[in-house]
């Protein structure tokens, strides 16, 4: 949806960040302003089916009825870079973790003689190592596992090599753009980039610190029925993002004494069970939430008939009295 000088003019774009992204790149060029609209609503879908003029129809409702005020995504700035290269490290660092597992269970297999010769080694020195096997042609099994050993180790060199860079690129990037962030305790390259890549290359678009949060999926929830007041965590938003926060969470108790305050706070205060007092029960929670429904006592289970003598003696009793009367 947008406007441009003056005259309306209304226009779908499917997909703002992903396939849409660069039409939206265009159209935010030529000064038309991209609004992002949720898919209607499921009660509605079902009612009156979905088809592209539908779709059309509820987005042009969802903006006219001001139910839709936020801006799409521009992705064309530094964390767009940030996201480019995130996503490269990532698919490295995953194919560095397969081939170290393959490597693992090569070496399991393996003949006897060269199992003994890598078993003392430590996991640098074991690719290093590997790495440095003799070139061989394979023409048995042995051969072949020292050749399968070697390739392995150099695949996770390259690909150490290739996350560092990575990670170097994405660094730049951070400090040229938002070093405040990684002067934080607990704040490092990867989880910094994750909180930027959620935010945006124009975080204008959101109104407060309230709608951040409840994008990264840490805003409590009103979850109240009837006389009962409560409220639930957030389940949705970016568990990318979520996941950062966590991360950061965790760093920070052991290295913030601010956290740390915090955290004996809670726990002085008996919101957290002894057992499960290591942090991650409390930082999943946020600030001023009930930790745990209080215990009520539990009932005494009752006792079997046959064994409960009161009962027994009430009823021979009655029997009593009753024949007696008779």
């Amino acid at each position: 949806m947008g406007t441009r000088s003056g005259r309306a003019a209304a226009r779908r774009v499917e997909g703002t960040g992903c396939y849409g992204a660069a039409l939206t790149r265009y159209l935010r060029r030529h000064d038309i302003t991209v609004l992002e609209v949720n898919r209607p609503d499921r009660a509605t879908r079902r009612r009156q089916g979905k088809t592209d003029t539908i779709d059309a129809t509820a987005a042009a409702h969802a903006v006219l009825s001001n139910r839709a005020t936020t801006t799409a995504n521009t992705t064309d700035g530094s964390v767009e870079m940030l996201r480019m290269f995130k996503l490269a490290r990532a698919s490295a660092v995953k194919s560095r973790t397969q081939a170290i597992n393959q490597l693992k269970a090569v070496i399991v297999n393996a003949d006897p003689a060269l199992r003994e010769t890598l078993t003392s080694l430590t996991p640098t020195a074991l690719i290093r190592h590997c790495a440095t096997l003799p070139p061989a042609t394979p023409t048995d099994v042995t051969s072949a596992t020292a050749y399968t050993l070697r390739r392995l180790a150099q695949r996770i060199q390259a690909l150490t090599g290739e996350a560092h860079d990575l990670e170097l690129h994405i660094t730049a990037i951070i400090t040229a753009h938002a070093p405040q962030l990684l002067q934080r305790h607990g704040i490092g390259p990867d989880s910094a980039a994750a909180l930027l890549i959620t935010a945006g290359d124009n975080p204008d678009r959101m109104t407060s610190e309230a709608s951040f949060a409840a994008l990264c999926g840490v805003s409590p929830l009103e979850a109240s029925s009837g006389k009962t007041r409560r409220r639930r965590l957030n389940r949705g938003g970016d568990r990318r993002a979520n996941a950062a926060l966590y991360r950061i969470a965790l760093s920070r108790s052991r290295c913030d004494q601010r956290t740390r305050a915090y955290l004996d706070k809670r726990a002085a205060q008996g919101h957290d069970p002894p057992r499960s007092h290591p942090l991650h029960q409390t930082l999943h929670r946020p600030r001023g939430l009930p930790t745990h429904p209080t215990t009520q006592p539990r009932r005494p289970h009752p006792t079997n008939r046959l064994t409960n003598t009161g009962a027994s003696a009430r009823r021979s009793a009655t029997a009593e009295a009753l024949r007696g009367r008779t």
